[in-house]
């Protein structure tokens, strides 16, 4: 099948996913030229399809996509990018007509074909046209599949035999978990929105909210899906589909593992450490893979993003402003990871290298680069609860965050279920001081930069053994308008610190083992230290920012499941002993990053 330059833009219209040859000079945030884009050297692209066997005989649905002039494929052999997903390949849409990932230029796939790579997108065992079931969530299994596809398609023809990958949200997982298995062919992964430590991150602080957990897709989703070229009667793709009724249900998969210790009732073993990826880092950098890691403000994720850069010191790091795997605006995001492949894929000295570390937004300032990651370059500046008001949820809270700690106090609230909002799958969070206790300080007098992690320390005590909790930094406007900068989560039972195994940057780590998970006796307090999402913003002059303190928050799928009836009281001790009660904002040092020209 030929994707011609007119086909490609009418499936990008439909697309519901995520140029030019010549580099940019490094560091360069310019779009590509309209023109330099039509100049590219393969303005259009062959598509075949076909079932690939990997080591335990599964058939697994691969797509290759070859640049090409017309109908005639490139003769010279070219590096390759695979893509291995959940969400397929390619499908019919609820009107009938095709949709395919390979189609959209959202993860630099478009602009990869036209500079001459070979694309392969391949729907993971269990999902799409593929055979088999899926064992579960970027497990081993799904690890080894792609390295078996990516030597399989580095034997081929027609690459060059040096593949990379990139993906985000799930694709990205599967980039980072293939690299573990460090195929010898696999020489670079762009890695967006993915986790470091599946734990941290799906059970952050000893709670499940929305990532991971919603329900599986029905089978007449996957039997949407396009067949390969040879299934000229579709008989093959309703043989696998009929497989994927075996599938281990990802939302029972992740709750029914409440410890990081856990042993999985489907798995048979302890999956999180099975999923892990912070203990297998060394195979990627004995392998020599060069790595880039993505992600964007206002997605949860980039916690992790930021502590993957972290652990792999030679890797690039860019955060985005936007939403989950939202290519970032005003950055030449494509080309950025065109030039990553043609340095590592194709060997062309394009000065990525030579780049700075870290290229984020700071919003209110533009684009920035370091060679220090976001984080690493702040002072911890605490700001101490203060002076709060007794009283149940939703009531008017007059709490102060002070510069220093105030007088000996306490605050308390009963924790508020009915927090529900109309977004199903929201990334992000909504100000919640209508359900909690508010902290609020006082009119900045100057702008304050913030870039890195907050982190909350709190004594806290509760009329039952375990509780949530939930923590919102805002930013207030002077017209009394606010929104969620930064938030993070806490279970009570959950609260003994550890060493990590890996690079925190400082932030503290819950163990999350079943031995350190205790209940607090009622009454009884604890120290609670709470490592926030990042944040990267100036705030401006007149801007108030304030801490509030919840029991749930409306992206727990399972807030029906978890009520406590009667609903706990919770307890903000603040001030003389309590005084360290604060919030350590992540105030930037002059000096440590400039403007991305």
């Amino acid at each position: 099948m030929r994707i011609t330059g007119a086909a490609r833009a009418a499936v990008l219209a439909l697309s519901v996913s995520a140029c030019a040859p010549a580099s940019l000079p490094a560091g360069s945030a310019a779009p590509v030229p309209a023109a330099q884009a039509e100049s590219a050297p393969f303005p259009d692209a062959v598509r075949t399809s076909l079932y690939v066997p990997v080591r335990d005989g599964t058939r697994l649905a691969v797509n290759i996509y070859r640049p090409s002039h017309g109908d005639t494929p490139a003769a010279e052999r070219l590096p390759g990018i695979f893509v291995a997903t959940p969400y397929r390949a390619r499908f019919r849409n609820e009107d009938g007509e095709i949709v395919e990932l390979a189609a959209d230029d959202r993860l630099a796939l478009q602009t990869l074909l036209k500079a001459g790579y070979v694309v392969a997108v391949a729907d993971i065992r269990g999902k799409g046209a593929s055979f088999g079931t899926r064992r579960g969530f970027q497990d081993r299994t799904e690890a080894m599949d792609s390295r078996d596809l990516i030597e399989w398609l580095a034997r081929q023809d027609y690459t060059t035999g040096r593949i990379g990958m990139v993906g985000c949200s799930y694709l990205g997982g599967t980039a980072f978990q293939a690299a573990t298995a460090a195929p010898p062919s696999l020489k670079a992964v762009f890695v967006g929105s993915s986790d470091l430590d599946k734990y941290s991150f799906v059970r952050r602080g000893g709670i499940t909210a929305q990532f991971n957990t919603r329900p599986d897709e029905p089978l007449e989703v996957d039997l949407a899906s396009i067949p390969v070229d040879g299934d000229t009667d579709g008989s093959q793709l309703n043989a696998a589909v009929a497989q994927h009724a075996g599938n281990t249900p990802m939302g029972a998969l992740w709750y029914g593992m409440p410890y990081r210790d856990s042993v999985s009732e489907f798995t048979g073993n302890r999956f999180w450490d099975e999923v892990a990826v912070y203990s297998k880092l060394d195979a990627i950098r004995k392998a020599g893979i060069a790595t880039y890691f993505w992600g964007n403000w206002h997605d949860e994720p980039t916690a992790q993003t930021i502590l993957s850069a972290a652990n792999m010191p030679d890797s690039k790091l860019l955060v985005g402003p936007g939403d989950h795997c939202v290519p970032p605006p005003g950055f030449a995001f494509a080309e950025e990871i065109r030039r990553f492949f043609d340095h590592h894929l194709k060997g062309i000295d394009d000065g990525i290298t030579r780049d700075p570390r870290a290229k984020f937004m700071v919003e209110g300032a533009g684009w920035m680069q370091s060679d220090l990651l976001p984080g690493e370059f702040a002072s911890a500046v605490p700001f101490y609860l203060a002076g709060g008001k007794s009283g149940t949820a939703g009531s008017v809270n007059d709490g102060t965050l002070l510069a220093s700690p105030g007088a000996a106090g306490s605050d308390r609230f009963t924790v508020d279920y009915d927090v529900t909002g109309g977004e199903y799958f929201a990334f992000w969070a909504a100000p919640m001081d209508e359900h909690g206790l508010s902290y609020t300080a006082a009119p900045l007098d100057a702008p304050m930069t913030l870039v890195g992690y907050p982190v909350v320390h709190a004594t806290v005590s509760s009329s039952t053994p375990d509780a949530n909790v939930f923590v919102y930094l805002d930013q207030v406007d002077p017209s009394g308008k606010a929104e969620v900068i930064s938030f993070g989560r806490l279970a009570l039972s959950h609260r003994k610190t550890a060493d990590a195994p890996f690079e925190t940057m400082g932030l503290p780590w819950h163990s999350g083992l079943e031995a350190d998970v205790a209940p607090l006796p009622p009454g009884q307090r604890a120290d609670l230290a709470i490592d926030l999402t990042p944040v990267s913003r100036v705030v401006p002059a007149g801007h108030r920012l304030r801490v509030t303190i919840t029991g749930a928050d409306p992206r727990q799928r399972n807030l029906s499941d978890i009520r406590q009836d009667p609903a706990p009281v919770l307890t903000v001790w603040r001030g003389g002993d309590a005084g360290s009660a604060r919030i350590e904002l992540p105030v930037a040092k002059p000096g440590a990053m400039e403007p991305l020209d």
